[in-house]
Protein backbone atom coordinates (compact mmCIF):
# COMPACT_ATOMS: atom_id res chain seq x y z
CA UNK A 1 0.00 0.00 0.00
CA UNK A 2 1.58 3.30 -0.74
CA UNK A 3 0.36 5.32 2.09
CA UNK A 4 0.62 4.19 5.78
CA UNK A 5 -1.16 6.30 8.10
CA UNK A 6 -4.16 9.12 7.79
CA UNK A 7 -3.60 12.01 10.15
CA UNK A 8 -6.67 13.56 10.56
CA UNK A 9 -7.44 17.64 11.75
CA UNK A 10 -10.11 18.37 13.68
CA UNK A 11 -12.00 21.26 13.86
CA UNK A 12 -13.96 21.58 10.86
CA UNK A 13 -13.19 18.12 9.67
CA UNK A 14 -14.75 15.72 12.42
CA UNK A 15 -16.14 18.18 14.66
CA UNK A 16 -18.77 21.23 13.27
CA UNK A 17 -17.36 23.64 15.96
CA UNK A 18 -16.34 26.47 14.09
CA UNK A 19 -19.56 28.48 14.31
CA UNK A 20 -19.32 28.48 17.63
CA UNK A 21 -15.84 29.90 18.80
CA UNK A 22 -16.29 32.07 16.21
CA UNK A 23 -19.36 33.14 17.91
CA UNK A 24 -17.97 33.25 21.76
CA UNK A 25 -14.60 34.70 20.41
CA UNK A 26 -16.61 37.57 18.28
CA UNK A 27 -18.80 38.41 21.13
CA UNK A 28 -15.87 38.51 23.85
CA UNK A 29 -13.59 40.71 21.63
CA UNK A 30 -17.08 43.26 20.92
CA UNK A 31 -17.10 42.89 24.78
CA UNK A 32 -13.69 43.87 25.21
CA UNK A 33 -14.10 46.99 22.61
CA UNK A 34 -13.31 45.41 19.33
CA UNK A 35 -16.40 46.00 17.23
CA UNK A 36 -16.12 43.55 14.43
CA UNK A 37 -18.19 41.83 12.73
CA UNK A 38 -19.00 38.28 13.15
CA UNK A 39 -17.52 37.20 9.25
CA UNK A 40 -14.43 39.87 9.46
CA UNK A 41 -13.81 37.27 12.71
CA UNK A 42 -13.98 33.89 11.30
CA UNK A 43 -12.11 35.67 8.49
CA UNK A 44 -9.49 36.56 10.50
CA UNK A 45 -9.48 33.39 13.07
CA UNK A 46 -10.48 30.28 11.21
CA UNK A 47 -7.49 27.83 11.26
CA UNK A 48 -5.43 29.97 13.42
CA UNK A 49 -4.44 30.29 17.55
CA UNK A 50 -6.18 32.87 18.90
CA UNK A 51 -3.16 33.07 21.52
CA UNK A 52 -1.25 33.79 17.77
CA UNK A 53 -3.38 36.83 17.42
CA UNK A 54 -2.46 38.50 20.43
CA UNK A 55 -0.76 41.57 18.90
CA UNK A 56 -3.77 42.04 16.97
CA UNK A 57 -6.34 41.54 19.55
CA UNK A 58 -4.19 44.36 21.71
CA UNK A 59 -3.89 46.98 18.83
CA UNK A 60 -7.69 46.48 18.66
CA UNK A 61 -8.92 46.48 22.24
CA UNK A 62 -6.17 48.67 23.34
CA UNK A 63 -4.70 46.52 26.23
CA UNK A 64 -2.88 43.93 26.42
CA UNK A 65 -4.03 40.43 27.05
CA UNK A 66 -2.61 37.53 29.38
CA UNK A 67 -3.37 33.80 30.18
CA UNK A 68 -5.86 35.26 32.59
CA UNK A 69 -7.76 37.07 29.44
CA UNK A 70 -7.29 33.69 27.69
CA UNK A 71 -8.72 31.35 30.32
CA UNK A 72 -11.83 33.22 30.04
CA UNK A 73 -12.02 32.76 26.60
CA UNK A 74 -11.44 29.12 26.85
CA UNK A 75 -14.03 28.77 29.56
CA UNK A 76 -16.99 30.41 27.40
CA UNK A 77 -15.96 28.45 24.47
CA UNK A 78 -15.58 25.32 26.29
CA UNK A 79 -18.91 25.76 27.70
CA UNK A 80 -20.55 26.68 24.35
CA UNK A 81 -19.28 23.24 22.63
CA UNK A 82 -20.23 20.91 25.52
CA UNK A 83 -24.06 22.23 24.85
CA UNK A 84 -24.01 22.99 21.65
CA UNK A 85 -20.97 20.96 19.15
CA UNK A 86 -21.58 18.13 17.13
CA UNK A 87 -19.70 15.91 14.54
CA UNK A 88 -19.64 16.89 10.71
CA UNK A 89 -22.45 14.81 9.07
CA UNK A 90 -20.98 11.43 7.95
CA UNK A 91 -17.31 11.78 9.43
CA UNK A 92 -17.64 8.75 11.79
CA UNK A 93 -17.83 6.61 8.17
CA UNK A 94 -15.13 8.33 7.09
CA UNK A 95 -13.13 7.73 10.21
CA UNK A 96 -14.30 4.34 10.68
CA UNK A 97 -13.50 3.62 7.29
CA UNK A 98 -9.80 4.73 7.47
CA UNK A 99 -9.37 2.81 10.54
CA UNK A 100 -10.34 -0.30 8.90
CA UNK A 101 -8.50 0.58 5.71
CA UNK A 102 -5.24 1.60 7.64
CA UNK A 103 -5.71 -1.03 10.41
CA UNK A 104 -6.24 1.82 13.26
CA UNK A 105 -2.96 3.53 12.41
CA UNK A 106 -4.87 6.78 11.90
CA UNK A 107 -4.30 9.92 14.47
CA UNK A 108 -6.10 13.30 15.07
CA UNK A 109 -3.18 15.99 15.03
CA UNK A 110 -4.89 19.53 15.63
CA UNK A 111 -3.86 22.98 16.24
CA UNK A 112 -6.25 23.68 19.11
CA UNK A 113 -5.43 22.79 22.70
CA UNK A 114 -5.48 18.98 23.13
CA UNK A 115 -8.45 19.41 26.11
CA UNK A 116 -10.53 20.80 23.67
CA UNK A 117 -9.62 18.49 21.12
CA UNK A 118 -10.04 15.67 23.33
CA UNK A 119 -13.32 17.06 25.22
CA UNK A 120 -14.42 17.07 21.61
CA UNK A 121 -13.45 13.51 20.25
CA UNK A 122 -15.26 12.32 23.20
CA UNK A 123 -18.83 14.28 22.84
CA UNK A 124 -19.05 12.85 19.29
CA UNK A 125 -17.85 9.56 19.91
CA UNK A 126 -14.66 9.55 17.93
CA UNK A 127 -11.97 9.23 20.19
CA UNK A 128 -11.47 5.23 20.52
CA UNK A 129 -11.12 4.94 16.56
CA UNK A 130 -7.57 7.04 17.28
CA UNK A 131 -4.24 5.72 18.44
CA UNK A 132 -2.76 9.38 19.36
CA UNK A 133 -4.44 12.43 19.63
CA UNK A 134 -2.10 15.46 19.34
CA UNK A 135 -1.86 19.40 20.18
CA UNK A 136 -0.32 21.93 18.02
CA UNK A 137 -0.12 23.88 21.58
CA UNK A 138 2.43 21.34 22.30
CA UNK A 139 4.52 21.63 19.57
CA UNK A 140 7.39 24.28 19.52
CA UNK A 141 5.71 25.82 16.54
CA UNK A 142 1.65 25.48 15.88
CA UNK A 143 0.32 25.50 12.38
CA UNK A 144 0.84 26.38 9.79
CA UNK A 145 4.34 25.06 10.20
CA UNK A 146 4.50 21.28 10.66
CA UNK A 147 5.40 20.06 13.33
CA UNK A 148 2.29 18.34 14.72
CA UNK A 149 1.99 16.80 11.71
CA UNK A 150 6.00 15.38 11.77
CA UNK A 151 5.09 14.70 15.89
CA UNK A 152 1.56 12.68 14.76
CA UNK A 153 3.40 10.49 11.98
CA UNK A 154 6.54 9.55 14.36
CA UNK A 155 4.22 8.70 17.14
CA UNK A 156 2.37 6.44 14.50
CA UNK A 157 5.94 5.44 13.40
CA UNK A 158 4.88 6.10 9.75
CA UNK A 159 7.05 7.94 6.77
CA UNK A 160 5.13 11.28 6.93
CA UNK A 161 5.79 10.89 2.71
CA UNK A 162 3.46 8.01 3.00
CA UNK A 163 0.41 9.65 5.24
CA UNK A 164 -2.55 10.91 4.27
CA UNK A 165 -3.53 14.31 6.13
CA UNK A 166 -7.31 15.52 6.02
CA UNK A 167 -7.57 18.94 6.47
CA UNK A 168 -10.15 21.95 5.57
CA UNK A 169 -8.40 25.17 6.17
CA UNK A 170 -5.44 27.38 4.16
CA UNK A 171 -3.37 27.41 7.55
CA UNK A 172 -4.00 23.18 7.29
CA UNK A 173 -3.73 22.77 4.35
CA UNK A 174 -0.15 24.27 4.83
CA UNK A 175 0.85 22.67 7.87
CA UNK A 176 0.37 19.10 6.42
CA UNK A 177 2.13 19.81 2.74
CA UNK A 178 4.89 21.66 4.21
CA UNK A 179 5.47 18.65 6.42
CA UNK A 180 5.92 16.28 3.34
CA UNK A 181 2.53 14.84 3.30
CA UNK A 182 -0.39 13.87 0.92
CA UNK A 183 -2.89 16.33 1.76
CA UNK A 184 -7.18 15.88 1.36
CA UNK A 185 -9.13 19.12 1.38
CA UNK A 186 -12.12 18.59 2.39
CA UNK A 187 -14.63 21.36 0.35
CA UNK A 188 -18.32 20.80 1.31
CA UNK A 189 -20.89 23.61 0.09
CA UNK A 190 -20.53 26.92 1.61
CA UNK A 191 -16.88 25.90 2.60
CA UNK A 192 -14.59 28.84 3.83
CA UNK A 193 -11.80 28.36 1.32
CA UNK A 194 -12.36 27.35 -2.42
CA UNK A 195 -10.87 24.32 -3.80
CA UNK A 196 -8.14 26.51 -5.71
CA UNK A 197 -7.42 28.18 -2.83
CA UNK A 198 -7.02 24.68 -1.09
CA UNK A 199 -4.76 23.47 -3.62
CA UNK A 200 -2.72 26.21 -3.98
CA UNK A 201 -2.08 25.79 -0.60
CA UNK A 202 -0.70 22.24 -1.28
CA UNK A 203 -3.59 20.24 -1.62
CA UNK A 204 -3.83 17.21 -3.64
CA UNK A 205 -7.25 16.71 -4.19
CA UNK A 206 -10.52 18.14 -2.77
CA UNK A 207 -13.37 16.19 -1.63
CA UNK A 208 -17.07 17.79 -1.02
CA UNK A 209 -18.25 14.96 1.37
CA UNK A 210 -17.26 12.85 4.34
CA UNK A 211 -19.19 10.14 2.32
CA UNK A 212 -16.60 10.68 -0.48
CA UNK A 213 -14.10 10.99 1.88
CA UNK A 214 -14.89 7.52 3.13
CA UNK A 215 -15.06 5.81 -0.55
CA UNK A 216 -11.71 7.38 -1.47
CA UNK A 217 -10.51 5.16 1.48
CA UNK A 218 -12.35 2.26 1.16
CA UNK A 219 -10.80 2.20 -2.39
CA UNK A 220 -7.46 3.07 -1.74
Amino acid sequence: MKHQAVLFDCDGVLVDSEMITNRVLHRYLNDEGWALSEADCMRIFIGKMVRSETALIEANIGRSIDDDWMAVFYERRNQALREELGAIPDSDLAVNAAHQVFQGNIACASGADLEKVLMQLQKVALQPYFKHVLSGHDCKRNKPFPDVYLKAASALDADISRCIVIEDSITGVTSGASAGAEVWAYCPENAHFSEEQLQLAGAKLCFKSMKDLSRLFLEH
